[in-house]
């Protein structure tokens, strides 16, 4: 029997955090391992109080988009993979990712974003999306650094093993 799920993206869920722009950095070399469609998304939400102070859901929504932009640039200087595709999804975090996943052959996170706690190894949404997802969860928990990076820091890589 074969199964394709080949259509299926690699799906990475962004806040804009350094977690995440690593998340989406390790989902682009998964991607291009498996031959697989790269979708990167950033979940927003319309906050109760933004009404009360006179913000509209466009402006947030436009900020969501730009945080968006950034996160996709930051990981990629030189350019986004071909094929890769972005978009907003509107709805609480946890359940908007989990549903997603639905239609995804994996899905890759941060492990710490823009929540609370920040002293959390694991961030709720991970955590959550770890638990729940409806396809293999990839938690990405600190990003590379480079030989010239650990050269200017005074590290090796045996100092840190």
């Amino acid at each position: 029997m074969t199964i394709n799920n080949a259509a299926e993206p690699i799906l990475v869920g962004v806040d804009g955090s350094d977690s995440s722009v690593e998340a989406l950095r390790e989902a682009a070399v998964l991607a291009d391992a498996l031959q697989a469609p790269l979708e990167v998304v950033m979940v927003w939400e319309f906050p109760d109080q933004a009404d009360y102070y006179g913000i509209s859901s466009s402006v947030i929504e436009g900020d969501a988009r730009a945080s968006l932009d950034d996160t996709v640039r930051a990981a990629f200087e030189e350019g986004p993979p071909d094929g890769l595709t972005a978009g907003l999804l509107y709805g609480p975090t946890k359940r908007t990712l989990i549903e997603r996943s639905r239609h995804a052959r994996m899905l890759v996170l941060g492990s710490r974003g823009h929540g609370g706690f920040m002293g959390m190894l694991l961030g709720s949404v991970s955590a959550a999306c770890a638990e729940h997802a409806h396809c293999p969860v990839l938690v990405v928990h600190r990003p590379r650094v480079t030989e010239d990076e650990e050269q200017a820091d005074g590290r090796t890589a045996r100092s840190r093993a």
